[in-house]
């Protein structure tokens, strides 16, 4: 038993020592065969890196060989650059050496120039001078005879080349406006009616006139007062005067007078109430007049204010003309001729309408009519197209557009019409003399006659003094000076007769 018990234990310590011995073998094996492949890895890594430094070095030697090539072109290059930059300096400086040299001689030049300039103004002056002497002349009065030659020798070409120039484009120009202007006054035929605006109011009897009056004077005061007029009356049977320079107040006064009478009750408190009346009478038929103006027109965007101005040209004259009638038909006219010329007709009928406005309110405000009305286009919105077209119409303004000018040549015609204006003889006959005093203040002048109601003007001159060059500018200088010191409607013809009549006897 105990022998057995030995024996085991002894065969199991074998067991256990030969198994350890045979683990350590194997681990011994494996651990040889692992140091084999490290050394063959080791040497397979060395091989690997001696192949990369080489082919590095293989590289870095091609890029030093192409760095060394690229530093020696661009070294050759830099040479070539420094050499042609240095030929250019060198040529520089020898431009530059040329240059100061041409410059020295330039102003050697220019002193040279200036010395021999004085000595020919020198020359010159003595020149003039001993020529000054010679002629006993100075040099602008020999200028001036020199020309007076001259104009005198070409005098008859330059009348003739301008009587052609002026015949010919006259002619094309009358022909075609004659047309157009023919054509507008056929297409809008309207009578003329001379119009005044009414200042006086028939009564029908002394003891209307009695009332009129009042107790000393009592009824007439209040009316004044009430109607801002005066009323004149004098010893001429069946009627009285109202007088005032504002012609709304006059027909106030008149539709006030004509209703007092009718009722028969004249007295202060009634007079009163006449006169209100009147006015709401007078202010309806302002309005409904501006009104139908604009829509006979076609004008019909206009601010109401402007029309209710406009309305108030119905009681205005103009040497007999009624103001709005007056501009209607000026914006008919205008209207036409803007259609035929290719302008705004709607500007050109505006402008024409409104262009007499500031007559409305001159007798109120300060200023003349167009700038009157100017300001009031331009304070109630109106078009600005419109100021332009109707601010012209005088020439006070220049003509900044085709509707303007249209406008102006529309008041000539309206204007201008036999019968459209009529006047008082005695400024009629004033109008003629200042007209005949304008021509006959020019030198050379031997009559002048006022003709055609003052729409020409016939001038004769002494042939001997003026020619045919200086009569054409006397024609011209008679019209500016017309246009400049008088005033009236329409146009006025200057001509102008130089003519020499030789007469002789034979016996």
């Amino acid at each position: 038993m105990t022998t057995s018990i030995v024996a085991v234990l002894v065969g199991a310590l074998v067991g256990i020592l030969a198994g350890y011995f045979l683990r350590y073998a194997i681990a011994l094996a494996k651990k040889k065969s692992m140091e084999i492949e490290i050394k063959q890895a080791r040497l397979q890594s060395k091989e690997e890196a001696q192949k990369i430094i080489e082919k590095a070095e293989e590289k870095a030697e091609e890029i030093l060989t192409e760095v060394k090539a690229k530093e020696e072109k661009k070294e050759q290059e830099f040479k070539q650059t420094n050499d042609r930059l240095f030929k250019r300096e060198e040529q520089i400086d020898k431009r530059q050496q040329i240059v100061e040299t041409e410059l020295t001689s330039i102003k050697q030049k220019a002193e040279d120039l200036q010395v021999i300039k004085q000595k020919l103004a020198q020359k010159e002056e003595e020149k003039i001078a001993e020529l000054e002497r010679i002629s006993n002349l100075s040099s602008e009065e020999a200028k001036q005879e020199l020309l007076k030659d001259i104009e005198r020798r070409a005098e008859s070409d330059l009348v003739t080349r301008i009587q052609k120039l002026e015949s010919t484009g006259r002619e094309t120009l009358d022909t075609k406006a004659r047309e157009i202007l023919v054509s507008t006054i056929q297409r809008y035929a309207n009578s003329t009616v001379n119009d005044l605006t009414t200042t006086s109011v028939s009564i029908p009897s002394d003891d209307a006139k009695g009332k009129i009056i009042g107790k000393e004077g009592r009824n007439i005061r209040a009316f004044e007062r009430a109607a801002g007029v005066e009323v004149i009356i004098d010893d001429t049977p069946g009627s009285i005067i109202i007088s005032s320079f504002d012609p709304i107040r006059r027909q106030i006064a008149r539709v006030a007078l004509e209703n007092l009478i009718l009722d028969g009750r004249i007295q202060p408190a009634k007079i009163e109430e006449a006169v209100e009346k009147a006015k709401d009478e007078i202010n309806t038929i302002i309005k409904e007049k501006g009104e139908q103006a604009a829509y006979e027109v076609g004008v019909l965007n206009l601010d109401p204010r402007i029309t209710a101005i406009l309305g108030r040209l119905y009681f205005r004259t103009s040497y007999g003309q009624n103001v709005l009638q007056h501009s209607i038909e000026m914006s008919h006219i205008a209207g036409m001729l803007a259609e035929q010329l290719g302008a705004d007709p709607y500007i050109a009928r505006a402008g024409a309408l409104v262009h007499d406005i500031g007559k409305a309110l001159d007798h109120e405000v300060q200023g003349t009519h167009v700038q009157i009305g100017m300001r009031i286009l331009r304070k109630f919105g109106a078009d600005e197209r419109i100021v332009s077209a109707m601010k012209a119409h005088h020439e006070e303004y220049p003509y900044e557009t085709l509707e303007s000018i249209i406008v102006q040549t529309a008041d000539a015609i309206s204007g201008a019409r036999p019968g459209a204006r009529r006047d008082t003889a005695e400024n009629y006959v004033k109008r003629l003399q200042e007209l005949e005093g304008v021509a006959t203040s020019f030198d050379g002048v031997e009559k002048a006659f006022a003709l055609s109601a003052g729409r020409e003007v016939r001038v004769f001159v002494y042939p001997d003094k003026v020619s045919d060059l200086e009569a054409e500018k006397m024609a011209r200088n008679i019209a500016d000076q017309i246009e400049k010191d008088l005033k009236y409607p329409g146009e006025i013809k200057i001509t102008l007769i130089r003519e020499n009549r030789v007469v002789e006897y034979a016996r």
